[in-house]
């Protein structure tokens, strides 16, 4: 008896690896299928956000401090289609190097990586939190490291 349900336990562990694995493959593709929306400027950008996301820009400062700016998605939204005319005008895009993956449990994966803006030497560190909701994949929290100043305005 000992035997058996030392088997069924070790089948369960399995089972339950294997799903985790392929839930963080699949958040894993929606990372990249989220990397060439923002890299060709793809209107369908918006739709990778959870409705009241967390999304925090955190402005490296000169002296290589740090001061978080925090908007909704809403917010974040408008300003993400304002500035993608301009990105793509400069062709504008980012690459980005060390991703990982971690799950946080509930269903929920921290994607880090670094991200390097195209013509800058320098890499930015970055993460979203993703999570399927209603059988989707959304990005329910983001940080991204940004160079440019003006987001202090929003800094707390």
């Amino acid at each position: 008896m000992k035997k058996l349900l030392s088997l069924f336990a070790i089948l369960v562990m399995f089972t339950v690896n294997a799903v985790f694995a392929d839930d963080a493959q699949e958040a894993l593709k929606f990372f990249n299928n989220y990397v060439n929306a923002a890299n060709t400027y793809s209107p369908t950008l918006p739709t990778y956000y959870s409705p009241n996301a967390k999304i925090i820009r955190q402005v490296v400062k000169p002296d290589g401090g740090t001061a978080n700016a925090y908007t909704d998605t809403a917010t974040y939204v408008k300003q993400m289609k304002i500035g993608q005319a301009t990105a793509k005008l400069r062709k504008y895009t980012n690459s980005y190097s060390n991703v990982t993956i971690q799950s946080l449990g509930n269903g929920q994966y921290k994607i880090s990586s670094l991200r390097q803006p195209k013509g800058e030497t320098y890499k930015l560190k970055t993460y979203m939190i993703v999570k399927k909701i209603n059988g989707n994949w959304k990005i329910i929290e983001e940080l991204m490291q940004t160079k440019e100043q003006i987001f202090l305005r929003y800094a707390k």
